[in-house]
């Protein structure tokens, strides 16, 4: 809603401050200038002159020379020590005390006395010794009153204060929207968001703060394309992978049951029937699996053992797979202890062996050895298999990623080997790299 948007908080908030500080510095300036003493010199410079001029005026002259004094804004009086007065129609006489006149009259020649101002009227009073009448001191109190001036003056200065606040309040609805667009363009783009439109991008020349929340909503989109293309791609392949075996076994057992199959083939057909509900099983399992590595509740129990027998360990329990084959395993393990969970670290053996036998024609062979570099230890696992493409390595660790799409049926499997692997070394912070060229096997590093 209007009442609830930025836009119009920024507003607001600009106006009432500029209005709170007007309103202050019109106060603050009006009661600056009652006590301002920077004008003092200035009258005291004023009343200087007309004490000159009385000075140089003959005695006779002097009521004529007051008179015509007031009409230029400002009276005089003189006053004896005795108390006599010139000028006593002046309207603030009566505020000169004979101590007062005292004071001035014992001032050497020149000096000026300002009399306390403490009501904040509008006027000054100044005191000025002055040599009349056979050279006998007579105080000289000049009386400037410049309350209409002020007035003036608070009228330029409201008038002033108002300006300002209109100019600054048209620049502030121009600077609010210039601030405010980009964070609407960025809810408008949330909202696509929320619509399933990831592929919504926000374009900012800014170095600011907008500009480094729009940056951060673009990266964040474009995570959330990956993500999404990643749950979209793996739907699709578990799908393959569940729909293909059970359309399979669906089409078998229909065939041995409307007795199409017979009896001397059944055997061959409950055979096929069997293998692909196992891949049915494995993949459950390794879906279980990968789920539960990806959860912070996977249990992870870390030890120190001996890795060296871990590896014998794995090529004894997969030697029916390497004998079926006649592939030659040759080991080159000396003695090594790591710190890390034994059953998981037992799977991704486990899995890294069985996907060099699986891809090694008969009669190859696979190597495995341990090296101590300075950073830790690094097992290789080689194979005289037919080796990865280039452009497929990257992809390797991604679920449901096959090499060889083609001889996917034929080369059991469902993609996610690799994948536990990758999961299993992140959460043990190990890394893995592979080296492979076509034609001339591979090289599985995996560094602890």
């Amino acid at each position: 809603m209007l009442k609830k948007s930025v836009y119009l908080q920024i507003v607001i908030i600009f106006i009432g401050v500029v209005l709170i500080s007007l309103a202050s510095a019109f106060f603050i300036s009006s009661s600056f200038f009652h006590y301002e003493v920077i004008f003092d010199e200035e009258i005291s410079n004023m009343s200087s002159g007309v004490a000159e001029i009385i000075e140089l005026t003959d005695v006779d002259d002097l009521p004529q020379l007051m008179d015509t004094i007031k009409t230029y804004y400002f009276n005089a009086v003189i006053v004896s020590e005795e108390g006599a007065m010139i000028g006593e129609n002046s309207p603030f006489a009566n505020e000169v005390s004979q101590a007062i006149v005292h004071q001035v009259t014992s001032l050497n020649q020149g000096e000026t006395y300002i009399l306390p101002y403490e009501h904040k009227d509008a006027y000054r009073i100044i005191g000025i010794p002055v040599s009349i009448v056979d050279d006998e001191m007579h105080a000289l109190f000049v009386f400037v009153n410049y309350e209409e001036e002020f007035e003036s003056l608070q009228k330029v200065v409201f008038f002033t204060l108002c300006l300002v606040l209109m100019i600054g309040s048209g620049l502030i609805l121009l600077a609010s929207r210039y601030l405010v667009n980009p964070v609407k363009k960025l809810t408008n783009a949330a909202r696509e968001m929320a619509k399933g439109n990831f592929s919504v991008r926000m374009e900012t020349k800014k170095k600011d703060e907008v500009g480094e929340l729009i940056s951060s909503f673009n990266h964040m989109a474009s995570e959330v394309e990956k993500i999404d293309q990643m749950r979209e791609d793996f739907v699709n392949s578990v799908s393959h992978e569940i729909q293909s075996p059970i359309t399979s076994i669906r089409g078998f057992t229909k065939a041995i049951k409307d007795d199409v199959v017979p009896k001397q083939h059944q055997k061959e057909y409950l055979d096929i029937i069997y293998q692909e509900t196992e891949r049915l099983s494995r993949l459950s399992e390794n879906l279980l699996r990968l789920a539960s590595l990806d959860s912070e509740q996977h249990p992870y129990r870390p030890e120190t053992y001996r890795l060296d027998e871990q590896l014998r360990r794995t090529v004894l329990a997969t030697e029916p797979l390497w004998k079926e084959k006649s592939i030659y395993v040759s080991l080159e393990l000396e003695k090594a202890e790591i710190y890390a969970d034994q059953d998981l670290m037992g799977q991704v053996w486990v899995n890294l062996l069985t996907n060099a036998i699986k891809y090694t024609p008969e009669n190859g062979q696979v190597t495995i050895e341990i090296e101590r570099e300075m950073r830790g230890l690094v097992v290789r696992i080689k194979d005289t298999g037919k080796g990865i493409p280039e452009d497929s390595i990257p992809q390797l660790f991604d679920r449901f990623y096959k090499v060889d799409k083609a001889r996917s049926s034929a080369v059991e499997g469902n993609g996610l080997g690799l994948s536990i692997v990758k999961r299993i070394l992140t959460i043990h912070q190990y890394s893995i790299e592979v080296m492979s060229e076509e034609g001339n096997g591979s090289i599985i590093m995996v560094r602890l």
